[in-house]
């Protein structure tokens, strides 16, 4: 599904913050990234949601190898990619009602006719009432936030979902919470996933694998 091989990618190429890293994730496959604060591993998740070009090294996805990032990617490749950030207020458009945000991606990929629908549909399982789903980010509270950027990550129905520090920010029944809607997800889908933390006891409880951050930023595999 997913295989980076060899990335290097960072914000100065003078002092890139991840150095020749390897990593695959494959059809069905739950693997947990875990290391550090500041160690790189968001940056490398970025990569893997086409949303950051690594200075060297290839990426393929779902057998096909990634030739642009971000705007230049095709859509067939965007869509195949649903992300949650650690920080839901820094992802989420703040002009923007839930109901609105769960539906960007459908209106932005020209599915406007499946809103209705697939927004019924996903509100109740992340937990979103319809009073919620009409208020704007400010009006409600992170966990009730990022319970909305979970569902608009599943609204395009991905293949492959990536989890960046997803919980962090949240209370354990909240955690418990979206780790279960994401779980339905795949078992319903087939989805791998790839959850970025460093909370070893959840990843490896989540996960079917975990990978280390290193030394050196290589990754061990376990």
């Amino acid at each position: 599904m997913l295989e980076l091989t060899r990335i290097t990618a960072g914000y100065d190429r003078r002092a890139p913050v991840v150095r020749d890293v390897s990593l695959s994730v494959a059809h069905g496959e739950a693997v947990g990234l875990l290391g550090p604060s500041g160690c790189g591993k968001s940056t490398l998740a970025k990569v893997a949601a086409l949303l950051h070009r690594p200075d060297a090294g290839t990426m393929t996805l779902d057998g096909t190898v990634v030739r642009g990032w971000r705007h230049r990617a095709p859509q067939e490749q965007r869509t195949a990619v649903g992300v949650v950030f650690q920080q839901p207020r820094l992802s989420a458009d703040p002009r923007l009602s839930l109901r609105e945000l769960i539906a960007q991606p459908l209106r932005s990929t020209g599915r406007r006719r499946e809103v209705p629908a697939r927004v019924a549909e996903l509100a109740p399982l992340v937990g979103l009432s319809e009073e919620l789903l009409e208020r704007r980010p400010h009006a409600v509270s992170d966990g009730q936030l990022q319970r909305a950027c979970l569902a608009r990550a599943l609204v395009l129905r991905p293949g492959l979902l990536i989890c960046d520090e997803m919980t962090a920010m949240l209370d354990a029944s909240t955690t418990a919470a979206l780790v279960a809607v994401v779980e339905a997800y795949r078992a319903e889908s087939g989805a791998a996933l790839l959850a970025v933390g460093h909370d070893r006891v959840l990843l490896e409880r989540w996960c079917d694998r975990t990978v280390r951050w290193g030394a050196e930023r290589n990754l061990l595999v376990r």
